[in-house]
């Protein structure tokens, strides 16, 4: 290999990507050496993950505005998600305020299972002020934290982590016995803005497995292995002093906590995978959308996520980046507006999300892991003549996971505008997640040279999005969505009438118990709709007595006392 070949293989990354299962991904170094401390002096055990939406998510075909459907339906003819049928939007929440009224994508049935379980936070109009609505600018605002008018070279994972928890100059004593694991991954190519740290921009290769990566260098001419001394061997002599040579020292160096890393992602996945309870992952869009746009993207990622928090990673920050989003042209098929690229890039989403906080159930450490969706803008109200949206403004954030304060914040959008309106700063959001959910000094987070830039919209302040009385706060959401009342008339000679809401429509099973518990009669077992419902329990031939009666669906069960009297 030619020196100046070897040269072109060195771009300005900063991470050394792995594969498990085909998925790759990187572990942060030289731009996260702080991240190291983190696990050991951080007074919880949480997990964020950044769910990149890239090319700009179409947020009003994701949360309709259906208060407000007929213009919807007039500014968005052909594109519109229909309000009748078997692909009509579903109903996100009959218990929120008219003008607030939002319906899912239809192939969002994950999203509102989980919504109705108290594990979804959706914000509306996420932005910034002076919006230019590109996509790499809008990144890179997005990454490092900043207003419209600053230029970082820095993001605000990166800068919160260097100035919590002072780095060693990597590699030196990374990894270690105590710190054993890359406290940031991210599944891509290379290293995203948003991990770099100021005047530490570091410098690697990105490839596509280690190997590929020790094959490199075991073929730089002049360059022999030592038995004995170095088994990777060492530069030349005569470049000893050069700055070739010192470059090839510290990347050798790189190499050898590179193997390290990826040695040690491999033990823990596997012990992760060792009791993997099997929860199906969806790996293919079901319905018609563009060869490019079937597979799944997310599902493989997630579920490496799920073994390697389970196999004891202490890695705190996961990005995964999923394309497809720059839906300027054949956003939906001509002929039917509910399938197509964004729809399949919908079900994904909430399909992905839906299996993998199953998983996350199922292994305990639901509790420990929030998930946060971002775009680099939105898209314009109006659609265009191409099946399509071009680049807008706002857009809608998602937040899953048991630690949410479930619900909504925000109101829909001004459909009488072109664009969606800010309503919320995104440094509100990065904010909030960084005091209530990562724990950072809240006096670290704003201030001017803190972890977020510049002067923003709500300052100081966070929004009512993370609740660590995990239990409290889902009980009740799901409480005030999912009721029932007290039969009438209660006393009952023959017959009583239950009336019950839910917020969704569902299977709903009621039952009778005796005093010690046993079932004595069961009522019914069948689908009823969103809303209301009232039914009539015939209890002619039970036993005068005290009894139970009790309702059931996949996401509520309550129980009350009825007393029978012939």
């Amino acid at each position: 290999m030619k020196r100046r070949d070897f040269l072109t293989k060195l771009p300005a990354l900063a991470a050394i990507p792995f594969a498990i299962n085909g998925v790759y991904f990187n572990a942060i170094a030289d731009a996260l050496s702080p991240l190291q401390r983190l696990a050991a002096s951080c007074p919880n055990d949480r997990v964020l993950i950044i769910l990149q939406l890239h090319g700009g998510n179409d947020g009003i075909n994701m949360l309709l505005p259906v208060s407000d459907y007929d213009r919807y339906y007039n500014v968005r003819a052909n594109i519109a998600i229909p309000d009748k049928g078997s692909r009509a939007f579903i109903k996100l929440d009959n218990t929120l305020a008219s003008s607030d009224q939002i319906g899912l994508h239809p192939d969002m049935v994950g999203v509102k299972s989980m919504y109705d379980q108290g594990m979804v936070r959706m914000i509306q109009g996420v932005s910034y002020a002076n919006h230019n609505q590109s996509h790499f600018r809008g990144r890179d605002i997005l990454f490092m934290g900043g207003g419209s008018s600053d230029y970082l070279n820095s993001g605000w994972a990166g800068r919160y982590l260097k100035d919590k928890y002072a780095p060693d100059v990597y590699p030196t004593n990374f990894p270690n016995a105590n710190m054993p694991d890359p406290l940031a991954l991210e599944f891509n190519d290379d290293l995203s803005l948003v991990f770099h740290q100021d005047d530490n921009i570091p410098t690697s290769i990105a490839i596509d497995d280690p190997e590929s990566f020790f094959n490199l260098v075991d073929t730089l001419p002049g360059y022999d292995d030592k038995p004995g001394i170095d088994a990777r061997g060492i530069p030349p002599i005569g470049l000893a002093n050069s700055p070739y040579g010192k470059e090839m020292n510290w990347i050798l160096n790189l190499e050898e906590k590179s193997d390290e890393y990826h040695n040690r992602i491999l033990q823990v996945y596997n012990k992760g995978k060792s009791t993997d309870p099997n929860i199906s992952y969806p790996v293919s869009y079901p319905l018609n959308a563009p060869k490019a746009r079937v597979k799944n993207p997310l599902s493989a990622k997630l579920k490496i996520i799920a073994n390697l928090i389970q196999g004891g990673s202490q890695t705190k920050i996961y990005l995964i980046r999923m394309g497809g989003f720059d839906t300027h042209a054949q956003q939906v098929e001509n002929a039917n507006a509910t399938m197509g690229n964004h729809a399949a890039l919908m079900y994904h989403i909430s399909a992905s999300m839906r299996a993998f906080q199953d998983d996350l159930k199922a292994r305990s450490i639901d509790d420990r892991v929030l998930t946060m969706t971002t775009s680099e803008f939105g898209r314009r109200i109006y659609s265009n003549g191409s099946y399509g949206t071009d680049h807008g403004i706002g857009a809608p954030m998602m937040l899953f996971g048991k630690g949410v304060v479930p619900g909504l914040s925000g109101t829909n959008p001004d459909l009488t505008q072109d664009n969606v309106a800010m309503q919320f700063d995104y440094r509100q959001v990065y904010a909030s997640i960084l005091k209530d959910w990562m724990c950072v000094d809240a006096s670290r987070v704003d201030t001017e040279f803190g972890i977020l830039w510049g002067d923003y919209p709500g300052r100081g302040t966070t929004l009512p999005i993370i609740n660590n009385n995990l239990v409290t706060s889902v009980n009740g959401f799901v409480r005030d969505r999912f009721y029932m009342n007290n039969c009438y008339p209660n006393p009952a000679v023959n017959y009583t009438d239950l009336t019950f809401h839910i917020n969704t429509s569902c299977v709903v099973t009621i039952t009778l118990h005796d005093s010690a518990g046993k079932q004595v009669k069961k009522f019914m077992s069948e689908e009823f709709p969103m809303g209301e419902n009232t039914v009539t329990l015939d209890v002619r031939e039970i036993k005068s007595g005290t009894y139970i009666y009790q309702i059931e669906t996949s996401y509520f069960k309550d129980a009350k006392k009825l007393v029978i009297q012939k």
